[in-house]
């Protein structure tokens, strides 16, 4: 990556110290909550030792003798993302390992699941042992990041053992760069440490440059989340469609945040009176939550059903039953048997979620007022009236319009599909950038 200036590269000592200083005291003065949240959920012991840098024992296996490429998915929607990009690298560089690292308990299930074949495992702290015992063990050609995971610690370390970092699909939030840019003298030179933005728009490319990236370490390439398709059926999905009743209108909420459930069942309550063969999926975004979304809906004194129960309950699901998804990696699948979306995080400030995953089977798309996170994508959506966005106060009047259906309601589930198909592509510009910047030499297995 070339030497850095001595007084850039004390000025990123000093501020990486003070970063590390500042974790540290972190974790010391929340010690006694983290060991309690340890001892009653294994949520929070998932993965603890590779978190503080024991690597484990299969990744090292798979790591000796082979050039290897780190990529690091935080959750279930990089991981999601990342599926096409994992593919077509293995493809282009058969030789090369592929480690995949994420940080949630839901995204290395996902990973787990989805890529059995690669060696999968948690991000460790961004501390510098941590780090630097990864990158000793495994010695990537290459760090591959995606979306917004910037570790400064892991970026430095990856700096000093001559790693090139790439940040794929890159994004920055407006909540993000209005913290980047209040602090813009820390993560100016943290942001220098990486060797290649390959941003999801021009709009991320002129936030990065207003922070100080160089022009020419930006490549605009296109969102990922453009190229994943989701497969029509998983085994879930089979067995919920063939329980659902004759003509059933399935009305799909997904990815939905605390806080958003019970507006939605409330809604639900007027709609099963107006729709007789309705149905209702209920996504919560996280695992943690499953049972607290069931106690909402027990509260409301409505039918409930486990999708995790479809293979032991054979029963038909009644219309006006609400189907709690509370498995891992059915929700993008799920969506083929809607006949109306509600893509949640919307509803409260949390930005929203990827409208694109019900948009590809060309269902309809409604979400509420907060969309910030995928602006791009939804304004695209918008431009050809191909998404419904929905204030509170209407959520129960428009949701029971659109699943209702119609001419004018089918065309709008089209115009997002079309949305979706034309803007393809990311994905093997990401792939062509990535093997330009990665050495051709490699070790004999």
């Amino acid at each position: 990556m070339g030497k850095r200036p001595r007084s850039r590269a004390i000025g990123t000592r000093a501020a990486l110290a003070t970063y590390s200083a500042g974790l540290l005291v972190m974790l010391v003065v929340g010690a006694p909550f983290w060991a309690f949240r340890m001892l009653i959920s294994g949520r929070y012991r998932a993965g603890l030792p590779q978190r503080l840098g024991f690597v484990p024992a299969a990744l090292r296996a798979a790591a000796r003798g082979h050039d290897l490429l780190w990529l690091h998915a935080v959750s279930v929607g990089e991981v999601l993302a990342a599926t096409e990009v994992i593919r077509e690298l293995r493809q282009a560089r058969p030789e090369m390992v592929l480690a995949l690292s994420t940080t949630t308990a839901s995204g290395q299930a996902l990973a787990g699941a989805r890529f059995s074949e690669l060696s999968v495992f948690y991000l460790p702290l961004d501390f510098g042992y941590a780090v630097r015992r990864f990158l000793r063990v495994l010695r990537p050609k290459m760090v591959i990041l995606m979306e917004s995971e910037l570790w400064p610690r892991l970026l430095w370390e990856c700096g000093r053992a001559s790693v090139p970092v790439v940040v794929v699909n890159a994004r920055m939030s407006d909540r993000s760069f209005r913290r980047a840019a209040r602090f813009r003298t820390v993560w100016r030179p943290v942001l220098a440490l990486v060797t290649r933005f390959l941003a999801q728009g021009a709009e991320t490319a002129d936030r990065l440059q207003q922070l100080g990236v160089a022009a020419e370490r930006i490549e605009v390439l296109g969102n990922l989340k453009f190229d994943v398709r989701a497969p029509s059926e998983t085994a879930v999905v089979v067995m919920l469609r063939r329980r659902l009743p004759e003509r059933a209108r399935v009305l799909v909420c997904g990815s939905t945040l605390e806080g958003e459930e019970q507006i939605l069942l409330d809604a639900w309550l007027e709609i099963r009176l107006q729709i007789p063969t309705a149905v209702l999926v209920l996504a919560p975004r996280h695992p943690q939550r499953f049972a607290a979304v069931a106690s909402r809906v027990h509260e409301r004194g409505l039918p409930l059903l486990r999708a995790s129960e479809l293979g032991v309950n054979a029963r038909p699901v009644e219309a006006g039953k609400v189907v709690l998804l509370d498995t891992i990696g059915d929700l993008a699948s799920m969506y083929s048997l809607a006949a109306a979306a509600f893509v949640g995080g919307s509803l409260v400030d949390a930005g929203g979620h990827n409208p694109l995953e019900p948009a590809q089977f060309g269902v309809p798309v409604l979400m509420g007022p907060s969309s910030y996170n995928f602006r791009e994508i939804v304004n695209a959506m918008q431009a050809v009236n191909g998404i419904c966005n929905v204030e509170r106060d209407r959520l129960a009047e428009v949701l029971a319009q659109v699943l209702a259906g119609g001419e004018a309601v089918r065309a709008m589930g089209e115009r997002g599909r079309q949305v979706f198909r034309a803007r393809s592509g990311a994905t093997a510009r990401t792939v062509q950038s990535l093997l330009a910047l990665l050495p051709r030499e490699t070790r004999a297995p």
